[in-house]
């Protein structure tokens, strides 16, 4: 059952040593994916100071993104990624001893994998979720087969968070990278809508064709989202929250929190692999 999940964009300018002079730009965008990623209940101990774990805390945590095709990073019968931001101007590499260092990430898992590693604050912190999977979803896979892939993850353990990376249009500006296009806002205006309220039915409804035209990086991302958290179309027990909502460079961002009623929330067994 899906218990929370974090909606994030994915710009390497999120880095601060990425943007430089400019980083003061999205410190309110970065200030909202912290806060975000804080919301999904992680448990995190320090190694001086062991905690116990919260009995609501996630048994599965899966970041998903956008990339060229539909596949899972460091899970079982699936290749190894590390993290890494040369492609685009910085030496940063980041690997786990779980994941191994043998191929490159997409860049929305990249950038969730650095908001994560960020969430803990320094050395000394762990993350002890039982099982984190990297989960991308292809740009192109049609709205059924992100809703399928949503409700198989979320059938993957009993407290499921998701960290949901996706940017919207960038055609909101003349400077935009896709230029101005007059629709861009109308949609990303719906996306915002449909995140504030929970409407899964609203972001499975998005149109890949549109979205396609408008250079929408987290349509199908967003739709995996809508399938974990939706029955029939409908979120029930979950609330959604914006956290930011903002189109700085022509790109639309949005930062939203959802979370399911704790009364919803079954108690627990470990999370396996789907099927």
């Amino acid at each position: 059952m899906l218990i929370a999940a974090a909606v994030c964009p994915h710009p390497p300018l999120l880095v601060p040593e990425m943007a430089g002079g400019a980083a003061p730009e999205l410190d309110g965008l970065r200030a909202a994916c912290d806060e975000a990623v804080g919301r999904l209940r992680l448990p995190v101990v320090t190694t001086a100071a062991p905690e116990p774990v919260p009995a609501d805390a996630p048994d599965l945590l899966v970041v998903v993104g956008g990339h060229e095709e539909t596949r899972r990073f460091g899970h079982d019968a699936y290749p190894d990624g590390y993290a890494s931001l040369r492609p685009y101007g910085l030496d940063w590499t980041l690997a786990s001893l779980t994941w191994g260092e043998t191929e490159e990430l997409p860049l929305s898992l990249t950038m969730g994998y650095w908001l994560l590693h960020r969430a803990l604050g320094g050395s000394g912190r762990i993350l002890v979720v039982p099982n984190v999977w990297l989960q991308a979803v292809a740009f192109d896979a049609p709205p059924a087969a992100c809703a399928a892939l949503g409700h198989e993850l979320a059938a993957a353990g009993d407290r499921v968070a998701l960290l949901v990376m996706g940017d919207g249009s960038a055609c909101r500006t003349e400077k935009a990278p896709g230029y101005l296009d007059e629709r861009a806002q109308p949609y990303d205006a719906e996306v915002v809508r449909a995140l504030g309220h929970a409407d899964a039915a609203a972001l499975a409804a998005l149109d890949p064709e549109l979205s396609s035209e408008l250079l929408v990086a987290g349509r199908a991302a967003w739709q995996v989202l809508a399938g974990a958290a939706g029955e029939n179309g409908r979120a029930n027990g979950v609330s959604g929250d914006v956290l930011a909502d903002e189109a700085p460079y022509g790109v639309g961002y949005v930062v939203a929190s959802w979370s399911r009623s704790r009364r919803a929330i079954r108690p627990g067994r470990s999370a396996g692999s789907p099927g």
